[in-house]
Formats: structure tokens, C-alpha cells, sequence
């Protein structure tokens, strides 16, 4: 048994922490160049002149932000690994930025995420309105203000860390210690960290990351989803009252003709939104955690940071990293126009690559019937 046990208060995670550490930069390479690779795709296939719609413009700019967080976890993973840079300023001053910089593009991500519900929450309940409230020109303005907001909203986080040079000594196996234990051939040596610059300013960056990057994102995420759930259910029950009234009309046949193409638009509309709403879970699947261990930090205190929090980052991260990079294979999955625009792109001369364009239809234009 570890020998740090008896002294846990609420979790003993250091060996945890150590095992997979060793094996946490591997992981995170291997995550982060296939996962810009797919969302790179992304950005490429949803970009084409065919998927031109105001939601794949928030899908494609969703993506852009998980690329610039994966390109940049990389060179973090790897500072981190290696041993030699602990303790050095340069070190100190990268683990700021990196902080403000994954913090900021994953609310961009975030952001988008909500953007992105309220828009098919607006196609799915307002229709009729869909086209004038959600067009083009109004959600390129709303992302661009997304991705200049976020930036701002994290400012505190920059102004409320800073660089501390503490003393610390070096044993003559390397190790770095802040303690002297009972040892005579110790040598002092200059290292940074970073801290919070007060009490004010750890709780402000609290309320900005738990709260406003990560509590209320989440809780957003709920009600939206919640909402669009609600609102596939009422058109599973609008399919049923519409089938139920193509059989009691059967004598006008151009009529049931009519009503089964809207059965058909609507059936397309609907996979899409389950689709999007699939999007949005595995957000919340991803936020929530992270939402849970900073509130518990908040209450819990310094304890609970040292011995659980820190020691299950590298996990939190490689979770977060891989719901980033499968978005490629759920779109590959549940969207029949994105497959064949990928083939038509990739696989031109293939036969499967061959598509019918007048199969496709916009869904923008595709509205729910009521």
C-alpha cells in the first residue's frame, strides 16, 4: 500500500498520476494529430459549396477551434514530459499561456456548441423564420463576436496568475525539493512557478473558469438539449398524425404524394438534428466533468486540488482531446450528405463516389412541417 495513503483526505491518486503520466504524451500525440487530421476534413468537406448552410459554418468553425486546441496541446505535452524543463521560467511562462490559450479557444468550442443548439432550436420550433433569423450573414457576425468575446471573458485568468521564484534545493540524484530532510550535500537552486497574485484573484479566476467557462456552459447545454428533444418527440407525433391522415385520403392521390415528400423532408431534418443534438451530448459529456471538479474545488479547498484535481488533469485532458476528434466519424455516421460529399471529394472516380446533387437537400432550406 502507498505509503501517502493515511494521509489522503479525500483521494490517493499519485500513483495513478505516475503510471499514467508515463504514457500521457504518446496518448496525447496520438490523439492530437488524428484528431486535427479528421477535424481538418471537417473543415475541408463542410467548406464545399454544396454543404454552404448556416450550420455548417458554426460545425466548421467548431472545428477550427478544436484544431488550434490540439496543435497546441502538443508542444504542452511535451514540455511537460520533459523532466529537464520543470522548474524553469520559460516553463513557468508557457504553462500561463497555455492555460488562458485552451481555455479560451475550448469556451470558443463551447460557445459554438450553444450557438449551434439555439440555431436548430429555432429551425425545429420557428420554421418560418428560420431563414431570416439564422441566414448567412447573421451567423457569420455571431461567430466572429463568439470568437472576440471568449477572448475577452478570459482576461482575468491572465491578470490573476503570476511567476514566483521560491527556495528550493537540489539533492545529487537531481530531484528538486522545497524541504530540507535531514540532508547535508543539498544545493540551492533557483526555480519558477506559477500562482495565483492573492486570495482576490484565485477567486475571481475561479468564478471565471468553474463558473463561466465550464458551470454555466453545461447547464445551457442541459436546457437546450433538453429542449430539442422535446421538440423530436412532437415531431415523431406530428409523423404519426400525418400518416394516420394520408390513409383517410386516399382519394386524392397528388395530396398524399405532397404530404409524403414533406414525411420525407422532415424524416432528413430530423436525423439531422439528432445529428447535432448527438454533438451537443458529447460536449456536455466532455464539459460536465470538468464543471463537477471545479465546483468540488471551490468548496473543497487545497486539499482536494493536490490530491485529486491535479493528479486527474492529464486524464480530464485526454477525455476532452478525444470527444474533439470523433465529431469526423459521427458526421460519417449519421449524415448521408456528408458521406457523399466526402466520397464525391476524396473518391471522385470511384462509383461510389459518383452522387446524385438533386438527392441532396439544404438544410436550410428543409423546414419542419407543423
Amino acid at each position: 500500500m502507498n505509503s501517502s495513503t493515511p494521509n489522503a483526505t479525500y483521494c490517493d491518486l499519485k500513483q495513478f498520476s505516475k503510471d499514467f503520466r508515463s504514457c500521457h504524451i504518446y496518448l496525447s500525440f496520438m490523439i492530437c494529430t488524428l484528431g486535427s487530421i479528421l477535424n481538418i476534413l471537417n473543415i475541408f468537406i463542410l467548406s464545399t459549396k454544396q454543404m454552404r448552410s448556416p450550420t455548417n459554418f458554426i460545425l466548421t468553425s467548431l472545428a477550427i477551434a478544436d484544431v488550434i486546441v490540439m496543435l497546441e496541446y502538443m508542444p504542452f505535452a511535451y514540455m511537460q514530459d520533459r523532466r529537464t524543463a520543470y522548474y524553469t521560467y520559460g516553463f513557468a511562462s508557457f504553462i500561463i499561456f497555455h492555460a488562458v490559450f485552451t481555455n479560451a479557444f475550448h469556451f470558443i468550442s463551447c460557445c459554438l456548441a450553444i450557438i449551434l443548439a439555439i440555431w436548430r432550436y429555432i429551425a425545429v420550433k420557428f420554421p418560418q423564420n428560420n431563414q431570416k433569423w439564422c441566414s448567412e450573414t447573421r451567423t457569420k457576425y455571431t461567430i466572429f463576436f463568439t470568437y472576440i468575446s471568449c477572448a475577452f471573458v478570459c482576461i482575468p485568468l491572465v491578470l490573476s496568475m503570476t511567476i514566483n521564484s521560491p527556495l528550493a534545493y537540489k539533492t545529487p540524484e537531481g530531484e528538486i525539493i522545497f524541504k530540507i530532510r535531514n540532508q547535508t550535500d543539498l544545493e540551492n537552486v533557483t526555480v519558477y512557478l506559477t500562482s495565483y497574485r492573492n486570495s482576490i484573484f484565485k477567486n475571481i479566476s475561479f468564478y471565471v473558469y468553474g463558473v463561466v467557462l465550464k458551470l454555466i456552459p453545461c447547464i445551457l447545454l442541459v436546457v437546450l438539449s433538453t429542449l430539442l428533444i422535446i421538440e423530436l418527440f412532437k415531431a415523431k407525433q406530428r409523423k404519426k398524425a400525418l400518416l394516420h391522415a394520408d390513409n383517410k385520403e386516399t382519394k386524392l392521390l397528388q395530396k398524399k404524394k405532397t404530404n409524403q415528400k414533406h414525411a420525407e423532408k422532415e424524416k432528413q431534418f430530423n436525423r439531422t438534428t439528432k445529428m447535432l443534438l448527438a454533438v451537443l451530448l458529447l460536449f456536455l459529456m466532455a464539459e460536465f466533468p470538468q464543471a463537477m471538479m471545479g465546483l468540488l474545488l471551490h468548496i473543497l479547498g487545497d486539499k482536494f486540488y493536490s490530491e485529486c484535481y491535479v493528479p486527474l488533469g492529464d486524464l480530464l485532458d485526454i477525455f476532452t482531446l478525444t470527444i474533439s476528434a470523433i465529431n469526423f466519424v459521427l458526421y460519417c455516421i449519421m449524415s448521408q450528405k456528408f458521406r457523399e460529399v466526402f466520397r464525391e471529394v476524396f473518391f471522385p472516380y470511384l462509383p461510389c463516389g459518383k452522387v446524385k446533387k438533386n438527392q441532396w437537400i439544404s438544410l436550410q432550406t428543409v423546414n419542419t412541417v407543423v
